[in-house]
């Protein structure tokens, strides 16, 4: 397959392919006499599993150890676990993280009435606060 086709069936851009590549999270391609690169159905595989790992929210380096895992037969699930239960722990914190953002955005949406001049806006006066606070 070329490049365009493996991106197609893997449902990710070339470009991605090529960065994949260039990260050596796929292996470099096989090239025709023309220069042209071509997959097989290994590189396909190896793409998908690359776009579900990213899809669960598995960072790259991290999906290399998995790629590394799942080729290594001996290998121990206790390190994927690990893994995925640090990765887990990050997602929870982020939708901890989203949830106080969306209470805190949803008072003051509440609390502005919508109408009048920006002048004493509880919105604009909370984020001048907030940059104050960091700033400080």
């Amino acid at each position: 397959m070329r490049i365009g086709e493996v991106a197609n069936r893997a449902g990710v851009g070339v470009d991605t392919v090529r960065l994949y590549e260039r990260l050596q999270l796929l292996p470099a391609a096989e090239r025709t006499a023309s220069g042209y690169r071509t997959f097989g159905p290994d590189d396909l595989e190896r793409l998908r599993f690359i776009r579900r790992a990213k899809g669960l929210g598995f960072t790259l380096d991290e999906t290399r150890e998995l790629l590394r895992l799942a080729s290594d037969r001996a290998g121990e699930r206790a390190e994927v676990m690990s893994l995925a239960r640090n990765r887990l722990d990050d997602i929870e914190q982020k939708i901890a993280q989203l949830t106080a953002m969306r209470d805190s955005l949803g008072r003051l949406v509440q609390q502005c009435s919508g109408s009048g001049p920006v002048q004493g806006c509880p919105i604009i006066d909370a984020v001048l606060a907030h940059d104050i606070k960091k700033a400080s």
